[in-house]
């Protein structure tokens, strides 16, 4: 993926309108006025995406308490998200990208290397936006395992 498609910091976030696990939409406007961490993840109740949901979980409270509320995007149809939301006891929303054009327009969907061959996916990726929806941390690549404690490091959650 070409470098110019990803953002970065202090760039306007692109705005989305997306079906939550229940078929309600949520925008991203929707928390304007408020820090949020908008998560890209490849697919619902694999091992990594399930690790990298379940360290959100764990510390939305901190999240929430320090002003950031947290959501996960994949391209998993809201069914699909709803069983998985159901089975981790997840509390933040999931949404479904089922085309992927949030994906693009974030820069979290393109060429990718998976065990060494260039394929088309989701690439792993975590952002702050800030309250007034500027990207204040464009990280892409993440890794699932101790992603959000790092995170939650730089960000002072």
């Amino acid at each position: 993926m070409s470098e110019q498609n990803r953002l970065s910091d202090g760039d306007a976030a692109p705005e989305f309108s997306l079906p939550d696990a229940d078929g309600n939409t949520v925008s991203l406007s929707d928390f304007r006025g408020r820090s949020v961490v908008v998560y890209f993840y490849p697919a619902a109740s694999t091992p990594g995406c399930t690790k990298e949901a379940c360290d959100f979980r764990d510390s939305l409270a901190e999240l929430n308490e320090a002003g950031f509320d947290v959501l996960g995007i994949s391209p998993d149809k809201p069914a699909k998200l709803a069983k998985f939301r159901d089975a981790e006891g997840l509390t933040f929303p999931l949404l479904s990208d089922e085309d992927r054009a949030v994906m693009t327009a974030w820069g979290a969907f393109g060429e990718k290397k998976n065990y060494g061959k260039v394929v088309q996916g989701v690439i792993r990726s975590t952002f702050v936006v800030d309250p007034d929806g500027k990207i204040a941390k464009a990280l892409y690549n993440v890794k699932a395992t101790g992603h959000v404690d790092r995170l939650r490091k730089e960000i002072g959650a």
